[in-house]
This record gives structure tokens, sequence and C-alpha cells, in this order.
């Protein structure tokens, strides 16, 4: 198999890897114990045998595993429940790269292991919400044998590892570890990145290519009851073609099988070249990433929901999708996708642009029209209304999201700003809360559900992920109930809800969920085209007989 990849990764540390180019690599050297079947989007025991127990008590959920009896590392040992231990210490404790993970595993406290079974354990949990049967299994499980060979790790207590962790700073061993694993060779190292998974790291010529070797005996294969495992392919090697052109270009010549996120335009033009797709089959499956427009509630100008309103009519979502997308998306009226037809509210209609509606939303904030342009006064000052927007530099998405905004702001009299900018810089002043309006995409799943970092008020301080400073005593009631709510009838209601908040108070301002386009050479069977990335399961691929 020949895959394409976008960027050369920077590590594949399973721990501190950084984008979804090593995520896909990592995904078919190490497990989880829980994850997603992409033949249908749903959750799964992969190293686990099962689905979790769980028992709920006062304060605390235990969540109860056992591990695949035929599950073993490449050295042939059995993943015993003290991998699992060892893996929430490296994930959990201080001095070691964790930082994008370990807040995501604060709500785990403790294992406790079956003394009469060593794949047996339990979690203990702290509170208790229904996404937590995902959490529990959904990190990779690392190999104490191999990564801490000299049991460093093994004196300290997971239980240690919660609240103030100042004094594990100065451990001897802690450090030791931590120098080893957070070093660069490790994440390189074909001989340490050996996981459960059914594949071994043979070769990596940076910048150029990786290549994956099946392991010849492994342990996933012929399971009747698990025919979600897969190591398929002899080979998988990863070409590291950053250019889009040149990608198209070695799809075209037929030097790689598998291409993702084709531009739309050239996607437009394959569909349509017969030769090619005598060779290529071609899918736009519904993904889970969404693009989105967020304003300042901060601001004085927009602090009033009327004047947001308007300026939530002025982007034109269909126009916006027909100019960057072809057509390729999905509008959407909140951060819930269409396709999950049972949370999605069908009573709002996804924004649009009406200059009619924007006036009267603007005189009902107090906005008067003058010659020049829409005026007020805000604290005893005379503002005209203007949008500064901010959105990455180059993106095919924001950028004409933001010029059609522009335009259309124009034919009603409010002048717009644009600013494109490197994208660490963009993130680095919403979280300074020096902007007024911006452009961006956001990826979730439909297992996971979990909005508060993004809109409860909890987390609207500087530095918060709440950017734009959303939030009502309602809303933040219903983000709580919304993570700790177990009947779906009223997960579906609540979210719902939460749309109508959103929509109505115009600071979170949701436009559509984009489509994958993605071309997979015909000689190949078994394929899983999904909306979770990468979009299709390389690990799964037959040979057409």
């Amino acid at each position: 198999m020949r895959v394409r990849l976008s960027v050369n990764p920077e590590t594949l540390n399973p721990v501190s890897y950084s984008d979804a180019g090593a995520l896909q690599i990592i995904n078919l050297l190490f497990q989880s114990l829980l994850s997603a079947d992409l033949a249908d989007d749903k959750i799964k025991p992969f190293l686990a045998a099962d689905l979790p127990q769980v028992e709920r008590q006062d304060s605390v959920s235990l969540f109860t595993y056992e591990i695949r009896e035929e599950a073993t590392w490449t050295d042939g040992s059995p993943v015993t429940a003290a991998d699992v231990a060892f893996t929430l210490k490296v994930l959990k404790a201080p001095l070691i790269n964790n930082e994008s993970i370990r807040p995501q595993l604060q709500f785990i406290q403790d294992i406790k292991i079956d003394p009469a079974n060593p794949k047996r354990f339990t979690l203990v949990c702290e509170g208790y919400s229904p996404e937590m049967v995902l959490l529990t299994g959904d990190f990779f499980i690392l190999p104490a044998y191999l990564l801490d060979p000299d049991a460093l790790l093994q004196p300290i207590e997971v239980a240690a590892l919660n609240g103030s962790l100042s004094e594990l700073e100065n451990n001897e061993n802690l450090k030791a570890f931590a120098e080893k694993f957070n070093s660069p060779e490790y994440g390189h190292s074909t001989t340490m990145l050996q996981g459960s998974g059914g594949y071994l790291l043979e070769e990596w010529a940076s910048g150029q290519y990786l290549t994956l070797k099946r392991k010849s005996d492994w342990w996933g294969n012929d399971i009747p009851q698990a025919q979600h495992l897969t190591a398929n392919p002899e080979r998988i090697s990863f070409q590291v073609i950053p250019d889009n052109a040149n990608a198209l270009l070695a799809l075209k010549s037929r030097e790689i099988d598998v291409l993702e996120n084709i531009e739309a335009a050239e996607f437009d033009k394959i569909l349509n070249d017969e030769s090619f797709k005598e060779d290529y089959a071609l899918y736009s499956p519904e993904t889970y990433e969404f693009v989105y427009a967020g304003l300042n509630t901060r601001s004085p100008k927009f602090s009033d929901k009327h004047t947001r309103q308007a300026v939530a009519h002025l982007i034109d979502v269909n126009s916006v999708i027909q100019v960057s997308q072809l057509n390729y998306a999905t509008p959407t009226v909140g951060p819930i996708p269409p396709s999950i037809k049972e949370y999605y509210n069908t009573s709002l209609e996804p924004q649009s642009f009406n200059a009619e509606k924007v006036a009267n939303l603007l005189k009902a904030a107090g906005w008067q029209k003058e010659q020049d342009g829409w005026y007020k006064s805000i604290n005893g000052k005379r503002e005209k209304l203007t949008v500064d927007v901010n959105y990455k530099a180059g993106s095919k998405t924001f950028e004409p999201a933001a010029i059609i905004f522009q335009q259309r702001a124009a034919e009603v009299g409010i002048p717009v700003q644009l600013q494109g900018m490197e994208n660490s810089l963009l993130s680095s002043k919403l979280r300074a809360h020096e902007y007024e309006m911006f452009f961006r995409s956001l990826s979730g799943n439909p297992f996971v559900i979990n909005f508060q970092p993004l809109l409860h008020t909890s987390f609207a301080n500087l530095g918060g992920m709440n950017v734009t400073g959303f939030g009502t005593p309602e809303s933040d009631s219903v983000l709580d109930g919304i993570n700790a709510v177990e009947s779906p009838e009223e997960k579906a209601r609540l979210l719902k809800r939460l749309q109508e908040i959103l929509y109505d108070e115009a600071a979170f301002i949701s436009m559509f969920y984009l489509k994958d386009r993605l071309a997979v050479h015909r000689r190949f069977d078994n394929v899983k085209v999904s909306g979770l990335k990468p979009n299709y399961d390389v690990s799964a691929f037959t040979l057409q007989k």
C-alpha cells in the first residue's frame, strides 16, 4: 500500500505526537483499549476483551476492563494490567511531554489490578459522565518491558499523580525516565516504537517516506468475534508529499494508492475523467470538521446580541460553500453534524445573507444609518460600526469566507477590515481577547460531545478556550447537563436547546461541515470509508481477487 502523507511527522511518540499523519501511523503500531471501527463508526473493544463494566458509587465511578487473552507485545509477552498502570503513570506524571493528553485523564484517580487475573483491572474515576466509557479506554497502551526495563516508574503509584505534583519533579527515577522518553531519538526509533498493533516501523527516511511491515504472527489475526482487528497489507509505505499539486500528480501517475483531502476543483475534474475512474474509486464522506465564525462579546460593539445577530446574517453560508468548497460541504445550524439526526436541531435554518434583517436588527440594537455608515453612542462616545476579521492566512476556506463577508457587509454600509495571519499568532490573539471577529474550523467525533471548554463561562478567562466570551446561566446549565445526562432522549433535548441558544446569542456562529474527497485504487477491497479521520482504515484493505 502506498499512502500520501502531507507532513513529515515530527515524532511518532504515542504520547506527544502533534499531527494527524503521525496519529494514523501510531494507530498501526499501538492500540487503545477501545477505538472506532471505521466500517460503521462505532466504538468497539480493541485491546480490551469487551466494553467496560461500570459501577457508580457516591463520588467515584469504577470502570472494569479485561485485556484480550490473545494480546501480546512484539516479543511475545502478554499485555497486562501492569502495562495499563505504567501507561497511566506516563500520561499523568510531571516532567514528561504529556501536556496535550494529561488534562483529558485527570478524572482517572487510580487503578486496581485484580490479584487473581493480571489482565483484569479497575479504573477508579472521579465523578461520572457517559463519555467516560470511551475516555477510560481511548489512549495508547505502552509496553512497560520495553520502555522502562529498569522499572524506574514502578515505585510511583498512579494514585500519587493527582493534585499538586511539585514534589515528584525532584524524583530522580522520574527525571531519568523522562529524559529518555522525551528525547527526539525515542520518537524516531524502530526498536522502541513497538506496540501491540499489527505493524512494525521498518524504515523512516525523514522527509521522504516511512515504511511499516506487518508482524508475521500478529495476535489479532483470526479472532472470530473481532473482525475489526486487521493488519492485512504486508507493507504500508507512507510517502511524504507536502505539495497538493505534486500529490495529485503522483496519484494520476499511479504512484500512490490512496489520496485524501483532494482539492475540490481537482476532485471535480477527476470525477469526469473516465480513464482515471477505471483505476480509482472516488468518495466524499461527511466529516466531523466544521467551519464557524466567532465574535468577541467583550467588545462594546458586539455586547448586544441584536448586533451579533445582524453580523450573523451577513455570513452568506451557501456562497462560501460554493466558492471555497465547490459544494463539498453541508450547512449546519450548530456544532452538531446534520448527519447525527437524533441530536441535530431541524427547527432552525442555517445562516444566510439577508440585508433587510441586518438593517432591522441593527436598528433594534440602537444603531442609526447615516450617509457613510451605521453609528451608535457607546459609553457616551459616538462609534461607527466596523468589523475587523482575522483568519489563517492563505486558507482556501477562511479567506474566501472573509472576502464574501466583506462584500456582503459593504452592501449594507458596514466597512470590514480583513487580516490574514499565521495560525499560532491567531490563536494567541484569540486567547488574549485581542480581536473582533474570526473564521476557524473545529474537528470532533460522534462519541464525545463536550462543548464545555469552548462555550462554558468557566473557560472564558484570559487564555481559556472560550475565546468569544459566550455564556449565560442557562447555557452553562445546559452544558453541565449534557455532560452528566445518561438518557439519550434528555441528551438530545439539551443539545437541541444548546443549538437554539447559540443561534440566538450569535457569538459562536456555526456555518458548515466539510466533506472529504478521497481516491482509492480499485485493486483494493474492504475499503472502510468514514467521516472519521483519516477517513479510511488502511489496515483493513485487501487485494481484489
